[in-house]
């Protein structure tokens, strides 16, 4: 082959190579900014700015009520019973009849006893006649002085006849009046023990049991764990018990409603059960309607407590992974950033976190999932569902609850009840169901004043929901069972907003 031509097919094999090679390295590129385009598009998610406050949380126990006075109806004397007059388990009024005894056999007691007064009275009557007689005589020494002695002994013996049978009279009147049988207190009644007619005496004198409903007892145990536990976060200051221990007693009843009254402890056992190593509390509440009754089961909750300065974040923004819990955390560059915490308590729907967050971080609650360390993301704040809220009072019939806190003595939203508020109601506004506001008051004041403060307070928050969208006709004001609000000082001066169902 010619020499030329050798190099010239050489050089455009060289050539061939060399495009081959620019086009593979050009393609390599662009799928490297391709590649490094996708992985720089932000994350669409949704965050909380963390905000300590004051945030006042309840404990929550299984309880039992009884009965602050449970009296047994007993005969306290023998004989046939004739006919119980009472209805059983009716409520009895203290002093109301409950059982008729046969009344012949005592009366005649009482007559007895009467007649054998007489006979003694009169038999005294005459002793001192005879002693008036005989003691002028005696002083004269018409008489000896043994007869003075025998007519002052006569008459002393007739005078100790005449008490016995004062005696003997009462006893038999009262147990004349035993025979009716009456409560002592006022209660509801139990079933009659006997029946009619049966004859009753120390064996069978057992006839019925009356339980005071007003106050009522509410029973509970708290374990030996818990106890410390609390110990323990209310020296490291995590938790802040009322003053004096004064918690306020909130009962649930089976169906989830409230008991419209609020109870104090009024007893705590000296010691620990040793067979369950719980401690046992008692709490009094009152009870006018007689709605709980003895050994009903219900829940029992201590508010008062509060937690200061606590972070919450939605649960659902905790992730848990090999070395524990972690959140994803937009930082200041606008990217995720994988952050360590650790969780306490629920609460609601949100999660106290102890340690790993401060204020002003900003937290993912949404499309955590999809994120990575260093990945740009686009937030947008996160905005909660009406009936998920964790200021939802328990005490909640029906449903979806927002609480707002007022100053002292102010009516006006501040900026962070504004905030809430705002938050809240793109959740709602797209509903049907009426909404009710309920204003509370302070603490201190004088009633009437409270009463149009927590009036005023409820309207505010009425004006800045329908501000925001939603319908005046579902707004509505709910005057509350009680002006003054549960809990503590800064939870009392409240605004309750029920979405109901």
């Amino acid at each position: 082959m010619d020499p030329s031509v050798a190099t010239r097919a050489s050089a455009r094999a060289l050539s061939c190579i060399a495009l081959v090679l620019l086009a593979a390295a050009l393609s390599a590129g662009c799928g490297k900014e391709e590649k490094k385009a996708a992985a720089h598009a932000p994350v669409d998610v949704t965050t909380v700015t963390v905000t300590p406050r004051d945030v006042p949380v309840s404990a929550t126990y299984v309880a039992q009520t009884q009965s602050s006075q449970a009296v047994n109806i007993q005969a306290r004397v023998s004989g046939f019973l004739d006919k119980r007059v009472y209805v059983e388990g009716a409520v009895i009024k203290a002093g109301q009849v409950m059982f008729q005894m046969d009344r012949k056999p005592f009366q005649a007691q009482v007559d007895a006893a009467a007649a054998a007064l007489q006979r003694n009275e009169a038999a005294m009557e005459v002793a001192r006649a005879n002693l008036a007689r005989t003691r002028p005589l005696a002083q004269q020494n018409a008489l000896s002085q043994k007869d003075l002695d025998d007519a002052q002994g006569q008459y002393e013996q007739s005078a100790a006849a005449v008490a016995q049978s004062k005696a003997q009279l009462d006893t038999a009147k009262l147990d004349l009046s035993y025979t009716t049988i009456t409560s002592p207190v006022t209660g509801v009644s139990s079933f009659a023990a006997v029946a009619d007619g049966t004859y009753l005496d120390a064996k069978n004198a057992q006839l019925t049991t009356v339980s005071v409903l007003s106050p009522m007892w509410i029973n509970f145990s708290v374990s030996e764990n818990e106890m410390e536990r609390v110990r323990n976060e209310v020296k490291a200051g995590a938790i802040r018990l009322p003053p004096n221990g004064s918690f306020v007693v909130e009962i649930e009843m089976v169906d989830g409603s409230i008991f419209p009254h609020k109870g104090r402890i009024t007893f705590a056992d000296p010691s620990y059960n040793p067979q369950t190593g719980t401690f046992l509390l008692r709490a009094s509440v009152a009870n006018p309607d007689g709605v709980l009754r003895p050994n009903q089961y219900v829940r029992t909750r201590l508010l008062g407590s509060v937690r200061p300065n606590a972070i919450l974040v939605p649960q659902r923004a905790v992730q848990q992974g090999a070395k524990g819990h972690f959140v994803w955390v937009v930082n200041k560059a606008g990217k995720a950033e994988l952050r360590p915490v650790q969780v306490g308590d629920w609460y609601g729907d949100s999660w106290f976190i102890t340690q790993g967050l401060a204020a002003g971080d900003e937290v993912v609650v949404d499309g955590g999932l999809r994120l990575a360390p260093d990945a740009p993301v686009k937030a947008t704040p996160y905005v909660p569902k009406a009936d998920s809220l964790p200021d939802a009072p328990a005490a909640r019939p029906a449903g979806a609850a927002l609480v707002v806190h007022f100053a002292t003595g102010k009516a006006a939203l501040d900026a962070e009840a504004t905030r809430l508020l705002k938050g809240f109601a793109p959740a709602i506004k797209a509903g049907a169901n009426p909404i009710d506001v309920t204003g509370f008051a302070d603490r201190t004041g004088n009633r009437a004043a409270n009463v149009e403060l927590a009036k005023r307070r409820a309207m505010a928050v009425r004006e800045a929901l329908i501000a925001e969208g939603v319908a005046t006709e579902r707004v509505r004001l709910k005057p509350p069972q009680d002006v003054t609000g549960p809990g503590s000082d800064h939870d009392a001066r409240r605004v309750e907003i029920a979405v109901g169902r």
